[in-house]
């Protein structure tokens, strides 16, 4: 072979190893991302799992838009009856992605992110299934917020939770939203004017959360509450859900009124009758699980 038809080999060779590395690269650029959340669902129970632990599951406007989407799938099917929010890794969530709020970012998509934080924290109350936390570490700001959104939440000894935004020059206004409401005035404006995380004791204490189990019996006691729930009727545990937090916001006598009518409309259901009748016949109810009437109102 002459000289120069073995470096013209030669250059054919290095151009389709060249080529091979750029499409080898090519083709790993066009891996797609981990979805930033996780949506399974198994014998009425969703679980939705916040799935970006590099970013210690940060409620950037995008993983707020991926869980609200994950919590409105379906959500009128009968097969839906309780939905449980985790995370992967040690951080539940570390609240908004600061990176966001920045002024590079402009003040209109700021709104857009605290609208979208707001939509979701409202759309764990107004949704027509208990919402659980199951929470195994760390949640602040926008995830301690999070957390107290949510109807029940259960959490390990580990976890902790705060609201530090005033450490760096953003008070957690909206997070006060939830959180002042879950906990006693003075134990919320100690959490938002210092900044310092309360321990999981702490926060059943004060009724941040619901139960503080072993780290191993995580899962089994979050799981168990929520085959509980399974076992009623949804649109009765809908009806009550929904009646419960309107009350919640009415003076004393107006949410007695509220509850007695509502009490009369449970009785109108054919679920509510069923379980009547079941517990005068000492048998287990079959639930329709349908707003179905058993008599006119």
């Amino acid at each position: 072979m002459s000289r120069n038809l073995f470096y013209r080999a030669a250059n054919i060779v290095q151009l389709c190893r060249f080529t091979l590395l750029v499409g080898s690269k090519s083709l790993c650029t066009q891996i797609p991302a981990e979805p930033l959340t996780v949506r399974q669902q198994n014998n009425g129970i969703r679980s939705i799992i916040l799935n970006n632990p590099k970013k210690r599951n940060a409620l950037s406007l995008s993983m707020l838009e991926s869980l609200r989407s994950n919590i409105l799938a379906d959500i009128d099917s009968d097969d839906l009856r309780v939905i449980v929010i985790s995370a992967k890794g040690p951080v539940f969530s570390s609240g908004h992605d600061l990176k966001e709020l920045t002024s590079a970012q402009g003040r209109d998509y700021h709104f857009k992110v605290f609208q979208a934080c707001s939509e979701v924290m409202t759309l764990i109350q107004d949704i027509p299934v208990p919402v659980i936390a199951m929470v195994n570490g760390v949640a602040t700001a926008a995830g301690c917020q999070l957390v107290a959104s949510c109807d029940i939440a259960v959490v390990t000894e580990k976890s902790t939770f705060a609201t530090p935004g005033v450490n760096v020059g953003l008070f957690c206004s909206t997070p006060a939203v939830a959180i002042g409401r879950a906990v006693p005035k003075k134990v919320a404006m100690e959490m938002l004017f210092t900044g310092s995380p309360i321990s999981a004791q702490d926060a059943l204490l004060h009724g941040l959360v619901s139960k503080v189990v072993p780290e191993e019996r995580l899962e089994h006691e979050t799981l168990a509450i929520a085959r509980r729930v399974c076992q009623a009727s949804r649109p009765v545990v809908a009806l009550g859900k929904a009646t419960f937090h309107r009350q919640m916001a009415q003076g004393w006598d107006a949410a007695y009124a509220t509850a007695s009518r509502v009490m009369v409309d449970n009785l109108a259901l054919r679920d509510g009758q069923e379980g009547i009748r079941a517990f005068i016949d000492k048998r287990k109810p079959v639930w329709t699980n349908k707003a179905e009437k058993a008599h006119d109102e």
